[in-house]
């Protein structure tokens, strides 16, 4: 079975947690630690990178040590140096480490007083006192394992964004109801960094009585269980489910505070090393001259990274990856906004399995500031979908081609035709060549193995008609895993035949990814943020596709979709693949 990026980071993410409960170096375990994290967010396979003879150890997080590792588990399945350290501790004691609250520390120390292995053999010496008898627990903290536990028995134990955002909105929102005179107040953490799952909410803000907002975020009705209560953090556990930790900073020193807590650490790390270069010191509260220990405040975060010589660095960017070097030699994107968006161009109605009408979904898109939209109800194959009938399709075109006379929006004829199991399209040729944006998508057949499924994409990406992919790999966070496919080999494919790939700002979506968006950008493949709307109400979610493309590092000229119309227009009337000139004529002016 061949070796991908996820593997490779999980053996060193588990390297360095054994290290730690081993006691070793913590520099050792951080190495491993980082490398486990660069590696999850690189854009290309390790594996083709070291088959191609590039050299690892120019990757941020790549030494020598860790290069070595690579090379050694790509060639022969194993790395010695962690099958020795899983040796050297008890069994189970990794698997340990999935109930959120059980460290390293506290992993060693049950593995090895209780001989217990398993999750449910936490949960029973729990329950039976055990646990809270061990040394250094205590009944408080054995409670606090169990909850955990039976959050793992309900839920992963990260949140998808989707869910995420709207809570800490809704939180933000009650506060300042309750607190009116509380400042500018952001989520920090992964939420701001907009990444796909978050942990606890962080929210970061200024208030003239602390002390004050705290007792508010304890008392608001959605909180069920208050953990911390002190005058700089107060950390509730509100419904679902979710921590919320509060904190609160004088406005001088707000834009440290809200740097520190928005990370991600190995940013963080990062921009450290760099101060300390420099003789400054980092923290929550300011930078430090080392020299005569001043400490300076910055009231926001661009002060703040021009104290160190660089310009404001996206929290999308934030990942302890190139944006430091980027920032140093002037190289960092004119990032994406929402307001570049010229049009959405996957969008359902009540004649497939959308909640509205046509025309509701119309102007809901014109609301936005569109000047065009695609409607692309479902196809016939998906029949729990109430895919349209080549009959039903050819009525609605007319139906479309007749409203856009009422309306200035330009309204485009489309569907999203089912990729059928051997790549063949739903639709017969000459209705294909009737519609004028064609959303072909995976639905059905979705355990075959890569190799098939790979020739069935690159397959339908060839017919003439096919505008752009849909949710490449038709995952849906949380409930149903990627397909398999060379992602590699499709990218290549989009890019020679002209065909757009979707960043599907549904969050249950989000699809593609941020690092395969990335790489497909570096490729040059035509990409669209589209929202995959069933109902008008979700067309602003095209926020969550636009946070995936800016952690790609995309400008406004890497998406068809800001294209104005008439260029729009021009792209998807050229034949395929000549359509990746008007595509690449656009990067070129920048659109």
């Amino acid at each position: 079975m061949a070796v991908n990026n996820d593997d490779i980071a999980q053996l060193f993410q588990n390297m360095g947690t054994l290290l730690e409960m081993k006691g070793d170096s913590v520099f050792k375990v951080r190495a491993y630690q980082r490398a486990a994290r660069t590696i999850e967010n690189l854009s290309f396979p390790l594996a083709q990178a070291v088959a191609d003879g590039t050299d690892l150890k120019n990757i941020p997080g790549i030494g020598k040590a860790i290069n070595d590792k690579i090379h050694e588990l790509l060639d022969s399945g194993r790395v010695s140096a962690y099958e020795k350290l899983v040796g050297e501790l008890p069994d189970g004691v990794l698997t340990l480490m999935d109930v959120p609250g059980v460290g390293p520390k506290t992993a060693m120390l049950i593995t090895q007083e209780l001989q217990i292995s398993t999750i449910e053999g936490v949960e029973r010496a729990v329950q039976d006192g055990r646990m809270a008898a061990l040394p250094r627990m205590g009944q408080k903290a054995a409670d606090n394992i169990l909850r955990h536990v039976k959050n793992l028995h309900t839920k992963d134990q990260r949140t998808p964004i989707g869910q995420a955002l709207p809570l800490a909105e809704e939180v933000i929102s009650q506060l300042r109801r309750a607190c009116p005179d509380i400042g500018p107040l952001f989520p920090a953490g992964s939420l701001r960094r907009w990444e796909e799952t978050i942990g606890d909410i962080d929210l970061v803000g200024t208030s003239p009585n602390p002390e004050q907002a705290g007792d508010a975020l304890v008392a608001l009705d959605i909180v069920r269980e208050v953990v911390v209560h002190g005058p700089k953090k107060t950390s509730v556990i509100v419904e679902p489910g979710v921590q919320v930790d509060l904190r609160l900073s004088d406005p001088g020193s707000f834009g440290a505070m809200l740097q520190y807590f928005t990370g991600s650490q190995q940013h963080n790390i990062r921009l450290r090393d760099y101060a300390n270069r420099m003789g400054l010191s980092l923290n929550e509260y300011g930078i430090t001259d080392l020299s005569t220990g001043k400490v300076e405040e910055f009231p926001d975060e661009t002060a703040f990274y021009a104290r160190l010589g660089l310009p404001y660095i996206s929290p999308e960017l934030r990942l302890g990856m190139w944006e430091l070097d980027s920032a140093q030699e002037g190289r960092l994107p004119d990032l994406v906004q929402e307001s570049d968006l010229t049009g959405d161009l996957h969008l359902h109605s009540d004649w497939s399995d959308g909640r509205d009408p046509i025309e509701a979904m119309v102007v809901a898109a014109a609301d936005q500031g569109y000047q065009y939209m695609a409607l692309t109800d479902h196809s016939s194959g998906r029949g729990i979908a109430n895919g349209l009938s080549d009959e039903r399709l050819s009525e609605q075109i007319a139906l479309l081609r007749a409203l856009q006379s009422k309306h200035s929006i330009k309204i485009l004829c489309g569907s999203e035709v089912d990729i059928r199991a051997d790549g063949t399209l739903d639709y017969p040729d000459e209705l294909l060549a009737q519609l004028d944006v064609v959303v072909a998508s995976v639905h059905s057949a979705m355990g075959q193995d890569s190799e098939t499924m790979t020739q069935r994409i690159i397959k339908a990406m060839h017919h003439p008609a096919v505008t752009i992919i849909g949710h490449l790999s038709t995952r849906l966070i949380g409930r149903r895993e990627p397909t398999e496919f060379d992602l590699e080999a499709v990218l290549q494919a989009a890019r020679e035949t002209g065909t757009a790939l979707e960043i599907n700002a549904s969050p249950e979506r989000l699809d593609l990814k941020d690092i395969h968006a990335y790489r497909a950008r570096e490729l040059g493949v035509p990409l669209v943020v589209s929202t995959d709307s069933h109902h008008y109400a979700d067309l602003p979610q095209r926020r969550f596709g636009i946070a995936v493309a800016r952690r790609a590092w995309c400008e406004s000229k890497h998406l068809l979709n800001t294209l104005p119309v008439d260029q729009f227009l021009a792209f998807i009337k050229a034949p395929k693949p000549g359509r990746l000139s008007v595509f690449d004529a656009a990067l070129a002016r920048g659109n």
